[in-house]
């Protein structure tokens, strides 16, 4: 997945899918090493859209008790 815009969906898949391989297969060390950056940039990328999700939703819910 190298393409900068990705849904939550689509990076746990991808997080998912390295921790088997991790897991699951004799990984070498310079490999190793580039996965367990791209997770830490994918968990990252998570909690980014978590917290921008939550902004959103926090919004809409003052914005609703304002409307009462």
């Amino acid at each position: 997945m190298t393409k900068k815009n990705f849904s939550y969906n689509e990076a746990i898949q991808e997080i998912e899918e390295i921790l088997f391989e991790v897991e699951n297969k004799d990984v070498d060390i310079d490999e190793l090493s580039d996965k367990v950056k791209r997770v830490s940039f994918l968990i990252n990328a998570c909690k980014n859209k978590l917290l921008k999700t939550e902004e959103q939703i926090d919004k809409i819910l003052e914005n609703t008790n304002n409307d009462e």
